[in-house]
């Protein structure tokens, strides 16, 4: 018993092991049609290829003025602050005496480059505005080397006066003058010595005894050096807040053209889902449910387009700023960028976990959004129904269950995202600390500067925001995707029912002639034919009538006509040519169409009978009521025929939507005229007075009549006898009273003897 539990076990394991490995299989199938799908709707963002061209270069100037944020920063704290508004050892203007004592450490080059660019104005000399960037940062060199030593051997300090002493000169001699009258081997020979400490000495520290010592030659001048401090920090800030403007008005003018292309991205998608589904098939409306095409339209495409909008604000922007950061960060300093390694790996684990976890609900997401629109638009179609048979609780449970399930998904997925952030700033606030630990020792020991450090922790907040916003999006992205592929999917669905690429027109002299030429039908992927074998021919005025039992295919018969679909076998022809070779359009305004069960659209009465034909008279259209007795409810109603009919026609009875249907179709004067069973919800009378106004107005038209039952055509040019998907049987009522026994039963079931005779 043991070992069969355990075989029972293993089993159990391996078939929730294989179950998991076809789930994660499907899932990453899925994600690649959703990525695929994506791809392909961007084609709809041709028109908006100069909008997107201009989000970019708004995206690099806001990435620009960004990343130069942290370098102002850093410049005012070492420069503005620490250097007191002096930026390195090259001074604007300096005295004779000096220039002389700083070109006693200097060789022939440098001296040549220093009189390149400085220019003597008496005891002054004064640096030229043309200078070049790789020029200042020569000259800086050769000024911040020769400053050291000046300061050095300057009288005062005690390693001055220790270098005096080792050099054996007498006690009160000036260093400076000593040395400049020393011959230049030893000179150079002292400096070759300076040059090898200066090697192990941070360039920091190096760069801050330059600037003390133009600082000192400064006041020296009679210049304010507390001034030049201030200027320097309000020059700055004003470019700072110049910036930190052109950064608001690149961020607004990215999210309202970013609003503009999404908005029409969802435009022309929901513009071409409406166009693919008014050109489906009766077939594809079947491969598609009613709730699933209008969240198609509504919800997906909402969520392509919320994508999109997001898409060109973080997800062009975070790679610009991610890359420009890492390029900031290595000028600025190379030493700590490990830390960036440590940030960004603990960051993909987040996201992998991420990933791994809740990935896989966004996928059936939609697909419980789409069950829950079914639910509902099934509850509330059918209230009356529901109320009927006391299933108010039933109903109850089944939309509670369909919103139960997504609402569990969507606080599963919003769970997620609320650990996400925590976790991105618990990384973001401990890097931040790195950082600063760090730096703080890198300060202590001359290798880096205050700014320096400060520069380098706002760069490495925008390197992790960029991957914090894609992430934000990676979570969005797999939803859209999802939404995409589905929009996809109504987008490449291969329309059965098409137009030919070169239509044939009917002959003008052959009008509303109708033909089935051993026509066979069957459903898509249903194993057996409704309609085998049917063939009549309907002349001009003729009245034909089809009748049979419930599913017998009567229904299905007429719907071949106006190609809702197209025959399996043989042929439907109208006015001589093969509807298949005439174009959808010119076969439906050769008919006019009655269904079975009457669809009004909110408007008023005359735009309802108006509807196949808008240009008629006011004539005309009261004609078109008074044939289908519809003139006997409208003239009582206030406002006549402008009165209002609401969505689906919900505030007319069943028997008036009836008779507006019919009057819409006389009032288009088609060639052909279906009435697919349309008189059903009328009683006897009204049935009879219609029929008699129908025939006499319909003369020269051809009528085709689905109908239940055989008092609305017993006077039909011909019957056609439906039993099973064939004909039984065809001709007048009299002829198939006689010879066929399925038209006898029916009519014998629903009429008298006396009524038959």
């Amino acid at each position: 018993m043991r070992k069969l539990y355990q075989h029972v076990q293993i089993k159990i394991i391996l078939s929730v092991k294989e179950l998991t490995r076809e789930f994660k299989q499907t899932y990453i199938k899925n994600r690649k049609r959703g990525n695929q799908a994506m791809i392909k709707l961007m084609k709809y963002l041709k028109k908006s290829a100069g909008y997107i061209v201009l989000i970019i270069a708004l995206l690099f100037l806001q990435a620009y003025c960004d990343l130069s944020l942290p370098d102002y920063t850093s410049k005012i704290i070492n420069v503005g602050i620490q250097q007191k508004g002096i930026e390195d050892s090259v001074p604007d203007k300096l005295r004779d005496s000096t220039l002389q004592n700083l070109q006693i450490f200097m060789d022939e080059d440098q001296k040549k480059e220093v009189s390149q660019n400085y220019t003597q104005e008496e005891d002054t000399w004064v640096l030229n505005d043309d200078i070049s960037k790789e020029t200042r940062e020569n000259l800086n060199e050769d000024f911040s080397k020769a400053m050291m030593m000046v300061s050095a051997f300057s009288e005062d300090s005690e390693q001055g006066q220790a270098m005096v002493a080792q050099m054996g000169l007498p006690e009160g001699t000036d260093p400076l003058t000593a040395l400049a009258q020393m011959p230049e081997e030893a000179v150079q020979q002292i400096m070759s010595q300076v040059d090898e400490k200066l090697k192990d000495m941070p360039e920091s520290i190096v760069t801050q005894a330059g600037v003390s010592f133009v600082a000192s030659e400064y006041e020296a001048l009679g210049k304010d050096v507390d001034a030049i401090q201030m200027h320097y920090i309000l020059m700055s800030g004003i470019r700072m807040l110049a910036m930190a403007l052109v950064i608001m008005l690149a961020a607004i003018s990215v999210t309202f053209i970013s609003a503009r292309v999404a908005g029409r991205l969802g435009h022309d998608l929901r513009n071409s889902i409406y166009r693919k589904v008014m050109s489906f098939s009766s077939r594809e409306y079947h491969k598609f449910s009613t709730a699933s095409l209008i969240t198609r339209s509504t919800n997906d495409v909402q969520q392509v387009q919320q994508v999109m909008a997001m898409m060109f604000r973080i997800v062009l922007y975070a790679p610009i700023l991610g890359i420009g950061g890492v390029i900031k960060v290595l000028n600025t300093d190379s030493s700590m960028t490990w830390i960036l390694g440590v940030a960004v790996g603990l960051i993909l684990i987040v996201i992998f976990v991420l990933f791994q976890v809740a990935m896989p609900k966004f996928t059936i997401l939609q697909t419980l959004i789409d069950r829950l629109n079914l639910v509902s638009r099934e509850i509330l179609t059918g209230i009356p129904v529901i109320r009927a048979f006391s299933r108010e609780k039933h109903e109850e449970e089944r939309f509670e269950k369909a919103n139960l399930d997504l609402t569990k998904t969507n606080l599963f997925v919003n769970r997620c995202m609320t650990f996400m952030m925590p976790a991105m700033m618990l990384i973001m606030n401990g890097i931040s600390v790195l950082i600063i630990y760090s730096g703080a020792y890198a300060v202590d020991n001359g290798t880096m500067q205050v700014g320096n450090v400060m520069a380098f922790i706002q760069y490495a907040m925008q390197i992790i925001m960029s991957f914090l916003m894609i992430t934000a999006m990676s979570i969005m992205l797999p939803r859209a995707n999802v939404a995409a592929l589905r929009i996809n999917d109504v987008l490449k669905t291969k329309v059965s029912v098409t137009d030919p690429e070169n239509p044939v027109q009917p002959a003008k002299d052959v009008k509303g002639t109708v033909e089935f030429d051993h026509v066979s039908f069957a459903y898509p992927e249903a194993g057996e034919n409704v309609l085998t074998d049917i063939s009549f021919k309907a002349e001009k005025g003729e009245t034909i009538a089809v009748i049979g039992s419930t599913g017998s295919g009567k229904s299905t018969l007429v719907n071949l006509i106006p190609r809702f679909y197209d025959v399996t076998e043989g042929r439907v022809l109208v006015d001589g040519v093969d509807v298949r070779d005439m174009t959808q359009k010119d076969v439906r305004d050769r008919l006019g169409y009655v269904p079975q069960k009457g669809v009004l659209f909110s408007g008023t009465i005359d735009s309802n009978i108006r509807y196949g034909k808008t240009d008629i008279s006011e004539a005309e259209v009261k004609e078109a009521a008074e044939v289908a007795q519809a003139t006997e409810f409208i003239e009582t109603k206030p406002e006549k025929y402008t009165s209002p009919i609401a969505q689906g026609g919900t505030n007319v009875s069943g028997g008036q939507k009836q008779r507006l249907s019919i009057a819409r179709a006389i009032a288009k004067k088609p060639e052909i005229f279906i009435f697919d069973d349309s008189f059903s919800a009328l009683d006897f009378k009204t049935d009879s007075t219609l029929r008699k106004a129908l025939k006499t107005h319909t003369k020269d038209a051809t009528t085709i009549i689905v109908a239940q039952r055989i008092s609305t055509i017993l006077n039909a040019d011909k019957i056609i006898v439906l039993d099973d998907g064939h004909m039984a049987g065809i001709g007048s009522h009299k002829e198939l009273m006689e010879n066929c026994e399925v038209y006898r039963q029916i009519a014998m079931s629903q009429l008298s003897e006396e009524e038959l005779a």
